[in-house]
């Protein structure tokens, strides 16, 4: 991506993985080649997340075992982030742990209460290479964690317990995009 240009302007938009999917629940390889298929593959990203209305999205959910996300999710106080990690490493998740509302682009329709903290850091590296280091506060620190946990073969569906994931699961099994019974 050029400086200034939109993010996804010149991607094209690929076809989710949903839920059922092994890739979804298998752990992603770090990146080693920082090169132009990277960056088509970050701008083909954000060109999928903003076709889909999500906020954040892990190459594994266009069909990439590799660890890489992008986002452009707001904090609680309506702030814009917007960006992309590779390699990306869950440094720090602290403060308060809330129950909030989360859903995910590989499970389209549905959410469920979910803890997570409301402080976090990743660092990792851009598509050229760079360190980056990102902060998030409440709705953008649930976002980072997310997209963390896709990279580690999680969805968010695997932390949710007792009768919200019970009430998830019925939820899941009965999903008009479920592809198995």
């Amino acid at each position: 991506m050029r400086h200034g240009s939109i993010p996804g302007a010149r991607g094209r938009v690929r076809p989710l993985t949903l839920l059922g999917d092994p890739a979804l629940h298998t752990r992603c390889e770090d990146v080693t080649d920082f090169g132009p298929q990277l960056a088509r593959l970050v701008e083909d990203m954000f060109a999928t997340m903003y076709a889909a209305q999500g906020v954040g999205l892990a190459a594994n959910q266009v069909g990439e075992a590799l660890r890489v996300f992008v986002y452009d999710c707001p904090d609680d106080e309506d702030v814009r982030h917007v960006g992309h990690v590779v390699n990306p490493r869950l440094v720090e998740a602290d403060g308060l742990v809330l129950r909030g509302p989360e859903g995910c682009l590989s499970l389209p329709g549905l959410e469920a209460g979910t803890e997570r903290h409301d402080h976090a850091v990743v660092e990792g590296r851009t598509m050229t290479g760079e360190r980056v280091r990102v902060h998030g506060t409440g709705f953008f620190a649930r976002c980072l964690q997310h997209e963390c946990d896709h990279l580690e073969g999680m969805v968010y569906a695997d932390r949710v317990s007792g009768w919200r994931g019970r009430r998830l699961s019925r939820q899941v099994r009965k999903a008009a995009w479920r592809s198995t019974p």
